[in-house]
């Protein structure tokens, strides 16, 4: 049997006529642009994730740039991020004039490691830009703590961790995308809560923050065809909204159903490889469901042998950032960041879906051993 990446199809029929309705509300109205479901989406997921204001935008490329931007990044300035990431998180730092610094990752959780954060910092840092990996969270509390010494700015990639969560040092659990100065998020279909085609958002409590996100999106625009600075076209497409308003509300459950899938996996793979860690104090919202070998060649071997089983699979990311040619100007290479290297030599990610069945499940890791005994 062959095992989807990801089944797009599984989780419509059952929302399938809302999902109509609403877009037949948009079709009737015509009022495709910025129209009352973006407004009402822009409410609901704020409300969500606990925080003051959400900004609708084109994609979670735009919203990274957007934030960058909104938070007064600037030609010349640095932002720290992480090398084992998606290139949007490093090259919207970079079309912002600014210059991405890459530190190194923590070997258990694969997210930005606060440690070596601190060692990069230098009079040019200007902000810190975790990025909450495959669902995990990024360990905020010494992020929060370096960001508050040094007079830093954070911006949550949260491109992959809607629904994920962290408990903060006063107890006080809290959305990712909610915790620092901004939180950005990609509705690109195979994520946590996917649109019909790219969206994105931006969650901000600062009002300073939230007013400029709005102009940034609409050509620097608050009032029409009054420019106070110049922006972009980069505004939430309202049928998206409105898909995305109904999808809000099954969230959770495919959450759980995804943290359930996630559990099965462990269970079957205990002692085959390693298998994520979740630490007392984090959600994990299972965007991806990573594993790892101890060497290279084991991961290899698992990889292709699932290959020929017809069983999808993805390495996310095989080559870290700093080695890659598109940042060769930064210098990089082999051996300054470690851990990012060593774990890109070593995972890759298996099928996640919340209505991954019972069998689909015992294919992957019936799989996954076999290719251990090779």
């Amino acid at each position: 049997m062959k095992v989807p990446m990801v089944d797009l199809t599984a989780g419509y029929p059952p929302i399938r006529e809302e999902i109509e309705s609403a877009v037949k509300k948009v079709f009737e109205k015509a009022n495709f642009i910025l129209g009352t479901q973006v407004t009402e989406f822009e409410q609901a997921f704020a409300k969500h994730n606990g925080a003051k204001y959400a900004v609708g935008v084109n994609s979670g490329t735009d919203a990274l740039r957007l934030a960058l931007l909104a938070c007064g990044i600037k030609p010349g300035d640095e932002v720290i991020t992480t090398p084992f990431t998606f290139i949007a998180t490093s090259e919207t730092i970079s079309q912002t004039g600014a210059v991405p610094v890459f530190a190194d990752i923590d070997p258990v959780t694969y997210t930005l490691s606060p440690e070596s954060v601190e060692k990069k910092i230098t009079s040019k840092t200007r902000a810190i830009l975790p990025v909450h990996l495959y669902g995990m969270a990024a360990e905020m509390d010494k992020l929060i703590a370096i960001a508050k010494k040094h007079n830093l700015k954070i911006i949550e990639d949260t491109a992959q961790a809607f629904t994920g969560k962290y408990r903060l040092a006063d107890g006080t659990w809290k959305y990712l995308g909610s915790i620092g100065d901004c939180g950005t998020f990609s509705f690109f279909p195979a994520k946590n809560l996917g649109a019909f085609g790219d969206a994105g958002a931006v969650l901000t409590n600062d009002d300073k923050i939230y007013e400029e996100l709005k102009a940034l999106r609409n050509h620097g625009s608050k009032v029409r065809y009054i420019h106070e600075i110049e922006g972009f076209n980069s505004r939430l497409d309202t049928v998206q909204a409105a898909i995305l308003g109904v999808r809000l509300k099954y969230v959770e459950k495919w959450t759980e159903m995804r943290n359930t899938v996630a559990a099965k996996y462990a269970a079957a793979l205990k002692g085959i490889c390693i298998t994520p860690v979740v630490p007392d104090n984090r959600r994990h919202s299972f965007n991806y469901y990573t594993i790892r070998f101890e060497t290279k060649e084991q991961r290899d071997n698992a990889q292709k042998y699932l290959t020929e089983q017809g069983i999808a699979n993805q390495i996310y990311y095989p080559i870290a950032l700093h080695l890659q040619k598109a940042y060769a100007h930064l210098g990089g290479k082999r051996g300054d960041l470690p851990n990012a290297e060593k774990v890109q030599d070593t995972v890759f990610s298996l099928p996640m879906f919340p209505e991954l069945t019972d069998e689909q499940i015992k294919i992957v890791t019936d799989a996954v051993k076999n290719s251990m005994a090779k």
